[in-house]
């Protein structure tokens, strides 16, 4: 089966368990062929469905509740309950029990892609140092999430840089489109219980954003309230696309709500999966962190150190685990996570190649 014909073929899956928005799904198509990054995190369906032959020698590595569509974009900053500043893991639409390899080499794929579109510049092997490193201390320290308070002040500069202002931000969302077809009223219900007060005037506006869930409803909840802007937005969700290569009878498909609640993690208190509905607040500081929004000087090893840090943070959700890694990382050869994720980089950029021509 080549890119497309999965392509049409996953899709037509995914449209029996969530409403799809057609021209939505045709931006996706075209930007799926920009770059082989963009390629990358918007065809984890194609991931997943290729992962097993490429990378069989990893497939029996043991299973944690994994990211699955892992890459260098799925990171960002919230507020939790004190209101401090956490930076870590922003999406897990496609959570799933997977090998922990899977995400290893996903980080290590996109990090590698990325630099075609001149976000790092890093020498591939230090990729693969500061990924495995930060992922192996965080396992032995049993986790510890980032907090942009006293400590961590290169990452909260990074974070709290100019390119995120807020008056830009607030600006970008005040000229969304209003929302043109009805909203379900679950949804809605949904949206006005997570204001902070009952009652308040508010606009619907129809989102489009990201690249992996480009195609599914996002409907954002604008609102000023006692001197400024708030918003809300649901983001439907459907089921992992691991669903669609092994599916499972009789089991949980939706597993967000199950990883933010075992991950070792500063939660952010407005997120919550509601029926097949992801809520949560947006805001400058409570949103994804795009490549293109880092400043000029910052310290790529540090960064892909600390990414490797925050996917074991998830992957220490099940405690019984931490030693059945360690031990499998150590019996793995020095050159596992360069040599998979060459394959994986060569399958994923002819993939592309293949879909561009198209």
């Amino acid at each position: 089966m080549n890119i497309v014909q999965a392509t049409h073929q996953y899709e037509r899956w995914l449209s029996q368990h969530t409403t799809l928005v057609r021209p939505d799904l045709v931006l996706k198509h075209a930007l799926m062929k920009r770059d082989a990054f963009s390629f990358l995190r918007a065809t984890f369906y194609r991931w997943t469905q290729v992962w097993g032959d490429v990378c069989a020698d990893l497939c029996g590595a043991p299973e944690v509740l994994a990211i699955g569509d892992l890459h260098v974009e799925n990171f960002g900053t919230w507020r939790d309950d004190e209101g401090r500043l956490v930076w870590g893991l922003n999406d897990f639409d496609e959570a799933f029990p997977l090998p922990y390899t899977n995400d290893l080499v996903r980080l290590a794929v996109s990090a590698i892609l990325a630099q075609e579109t001149d976000h790092w510049t890093l020498r591939v092997k230090q990729i693969y140092d500061a990924i495995l490193t930060g992922y192996i201390e965080c396992l032995e320290a049993q986790g510890r999430p980032f907090v942009l308070a006293e400590k961590h002040g290169w990452l909260r500069r990074i974070a709290t840089n100019k390119l995120r202002d807020p008056v830009l931000f607030w600006k970008k969302l005040k000229a969304l489109p209003h929302a043109k077809n009805p909203v379900p009223s679950p949804v809605r219900q949904a949206l006005e219980q997570r204001m902070p007060v009952r009652g308040i005037a508010y606009s619907i506006r129809r989102r489009v954003s990201g690249l992996g869930n480009l195609g599914k409803p996002r409907f954002v909840a604008l609102a000023d309230w006692e001197g400024g802007a708030i918003a809300r937005e649901a983001k439907a969700l459907g089921p992992s696309s691991c669903e669609w290569v092994r599916p499972r009878q009789g089991r949980e498909t939706i597993l967000y709500q199950t990883l933010l609640n075992q991950a070792v993690r500063c939660r952010d208190p407005f997120v919550h999966v509601h029926d097949e509905w992801l809520l949560r607040r947006l805001s400058p500081y409570c949103s994804r962190i795009e490549l293109s929004s880092l400043p000029k000087k910052h310290d790529e090893s540090k960064l892909l150190y600390a990414m490797g840090w925050e996917t074991a943070n998830v992957h220490l959700g099940n405690e019984k685990a931490i030693k059945a890694l360690l031990r499998d990382l150590t019996k793995r050869k020095a050159a596992w996570l360069p040599g998979a994720t060459k394959a994986m980089v060569k399958a994923t950029v002819s993939d592309w190649k293949d879909w561009a021509r198209e």
